[in-house]
């Protein structure tokens, strides 16, 4: 099975508004930029749709390490809660699961590849994560006009 590294973030001027989120994926010494936005969403929705788009890149089963500031996706996926929310048909124990829709298209796509998700500091020095949030931005900004 290939090797890849995923380096995901997103980001959204107020909550909702404006958000991009951007991604890179690495497969040996090649690396590949990706990037989105949407007019009206909300941060998490955006941090999911980075992992999203770069897992459905991927042309055939991978091993994956997805790289994240996202708590929110990572702790949902090495913390469980995203097999207690699919074993009580997408609800949260206290009721409502937001995002259910990127939710399951996320599961779909962990039952295709391999993956171990890994959380880093936003903002930090990490330079990957650093270029994923430049492309965000970049993304959000188109929405928000600037």
């Amino acid at each position: 099975m290939k090797q890849v590294t995923i380096y995901t973030d997103g980001a959204c001027s107020g909550n909702p508004g404006p958000g991009g989120w951007g991604a890179i994926l690495q497969y040996k010494d090649t690396l590949r930029e990706m990037s989105g936005g949407e007019s009206q969403t909300t941060n998490n929705r955006m941090e999911l749709l980075g992992a999203i788009n770069a897992l459905s890149a991927l042309k055939e089963p991978c091993e994956v390490s997805l790289y994240t500031d996202s708590q929110y996706l990572s702790k949902a996926i090495n913390e469980g809660w995203l097999k207690g929310w699919k074993a009580k048909n997408w609800k949260r124990k206290d009721g409502e699961l937001k995002n259910v829709d990127l939710w399951q298209e996320l599961d779909r796509l962990l039952n295709i590849h391999s993956v171990s998700f890994h959380w880093v500091k936003g903002h930090a020095d990490n330079e990957f994560n650093n270029r994923c949030d430049e492309l965000a931005v970049a993304e959000r900004d188109k929405y928000a006009g600037k």
